[in-house]
């Protein structure tokens, strides 16, 4: 497998959570993106896990070398219309929801004409659009403006059972079907810190291995083509 350096873009926690604790196969080195000029002329892969402040210096840095991005963010990044260099769009990096992620892309069309909600919940802090939600909506055929949103930390404990302790640091999603007879519910938690260094790990060895072209991509589609 190649090695790439990786350069993170941000200076948020996630950023910070990434340049302390990414590792893995196909990584040679991590550095943050004002050292780029340190990575030389190797192989490359940009993770944007910023704001967006920073997006047209990444273009032109992908565009001139060619690089892979991986974009993290979920603030609806907009790219070039025929971006010269891939882009991976990764609105979650966990790697069980990931899967779940695909599972709800791969059998959506199985509940097409019923009744459909979502809704999910973050620590109150969180001001950034519900990338995860945002995703499984589209994959459902439900516009954005059809989630619900929680951020009152009184209902996510006694409504949502979101223990006392993971109030500031959770990610609550939850999908609802019916029809006049049957109800399915399907719900995921993750409470506390989400593994993301080494789940952007894995992301980074199936985008080496894939090695896509020029144009933008979702990290979910990848994952189905080896479904």
């Amino acid at each position: 497998m190649e090695a790439y350096t990786i350069l993170i873009v941000g200076r948020g926690k996630l950023a910070a959570e990434l340049l302390q604790g990414l590792d893995g196969p196909g990584i040679a080195r991590v550095l943050p993106w004002g050292e780029r000029d340190a990575a030389g002329g190797g192989s490359c892969m940009v993770v944007h896990a910023g704001s967006g402040r920073e997006l047209g210096e990444v273009f032109d840095f992908c565009s001139a070398t060619g690089s892979i991005l991986l974009d993290l963010s979920t603030a609806g990044s907009r790219y070039p219309d025929a971006p010269a260099f891939p882009v991976v769009v990764c609105p979650n990096v966990n790697m069980p929801m990931l899967s779940f992620m695909a599972m709800v892309r791969q059998s959506a069309g199985l509940f097409r004409g019923l009744d459909i909600g979502i809704s999910e919940s973050h620590q109150a802090a969180k001001k950034t659009s519900p990338g995860t939600a945002v995703h499984l909506a589209r994959s459902l055929g439900l516009p954005e403006e059809a989630i619900r949103s929680e951020r009152d930390p009184q209902v996510q404990r006694e409504v949502l059972g979101i223990p006392e302790e993971f109030l500031d640091r959770h990610a609550y999603h939850e999908i609802v079907i019916r029809d006049a007879q049957v109800e399915i519910r399907m719900q995921t938690r993750v409470l506390g810190k989400s593994a993301y260094a080494s789940g952007l790990s894995r992301v980074i060895g199936i985008v080496s291995e894939k090695r896509p072209g020029p144009g933008c991509r979702d990290i979910v589609d990848l994952l189905l083509a080896d479904a």
